[in-house]
């Protein structure tokens, strides 16, 4: 997508009331890569205090911050910290089962999240998306009950049609799309695709730069993360359009900081990437 030539301010009649908040992807890895030795990885509590620091409004937790291994005292002490501090909560897994969409809905209401963010893969685990239909449709009873919202990402083997499906055949403002402005790359689906055809589905977004470059020799191109507004996404064409619609209330950073050339530099360097990028996104989105 062609960047705009405009300032990358929304006019004052379209400002945001989108909330901008950091992901435990944002610091991927801070948290922790396997087969990275990372001395001291970052908490699910330092994530809360880094939201503080870069005056984001929300922390969501991923499965690289696995909430299910935590006792519901330490999910209480979780929620009393970002409730001290005025940060909302936003939980998160991956493989998406009956059994852990039931735990983790459970979670979801202990920490008072309204958004339930999902990858549908697991490891040696792909369901087909009737079979994801299957699974979500028994808890739309119980997600509009406790108010939350099950948003499925796009990931890297679902087109975004299949994923269109599924949020149609589910038929419930409680299930929607967790919009991720890079993942289909691997499918292969351009960002303009995905934006025009998940969009009126989206009830969360990843906010994820990206740049292309063609390699030396000529012969294929290298996909790598950028700072948010340092890259090749049209972030504020993609707001202004969320604002549109009016169902996106949170927009959560992720990074893809390559790395290089020691995993203390790459995490320093992805330290500075989030400051330069929530710098540039609360510039560019009144929160609430």
């Amino acid at each position: 997508m062609m960047k705009s030539i405009i300032t990358p301010e929304l006019d004052s009649e379209q400002k945001s009331n989108i909330k901008i908040g950091i992901g435990s992807y944002t610091y991927t890895w801070a948290m922790g890569v396997p087969g990275y030795d990372t001395q001291q990885a970052m908490t699910a509590f330092d994530l809360v205090d880094k939201a503080v620091e870069l005056k984001a409004k929300v922390v969501q937790f991923a499965d690289n911050a696995p909430l299910d291994t935590f006792s519901r005292d330490e999910l209480t002490e979780l929620l009393q910290l970002a409730e001290k501090n005025s940060v909302i909560l936003e939980v998160g897994s991956r493989g998406l089962t009956p059994e852990r969409l039931e735990h983790f809905i459970i979670i979801s209401q202990i920490l008072h999240s309204e958004i339930l963010r999902f990858v549908i893969d697991g490891k040696d685990y792909q369901p087909s998306p009737d079979e994801v239909i299957s699974i979500i449709r028994p808890f739309i009873p119980k997600l509009k009950e406790t108010k939350i919202k099950l948003v499925l990402e796009n990931h890297d083997r679902l087109t975004c049609d299949e994923f269109s499906y599924i949020i149609r055949e589910c038929n419930s403002p409680y299930v929607g799309i967790c919009l991720d402005t890079v993942n289909s790359l691997g499918v292969p689906e351009g960002t303009a695709e995905v934006i025009r055809k998940l969009l009126p589905y989206t009830l969360n977004l990843h906010v994820k730069d990206f740049i292309i470059e063609r390699l030396d020799h000529k012969m294929g191109f290298k996909v790598e993360g950028a700072p948010a507004g340092k890259g090749k996404l049209n972030i504020p064409f993609l707001i202004s359009e969320l604002n549109r619609t009016g169902q996106c209330k949170t927009a959560i950073l992720e990074l893809w900081t390559p790395f290089g050339p020691t995993l203390k530099e790459t995490i320093d360097k992805e330290a500075q990437w989030a400051i330069e990028s929530m710098n540039y996104l609360n510039q560019l989105i009144i929160n609430n």
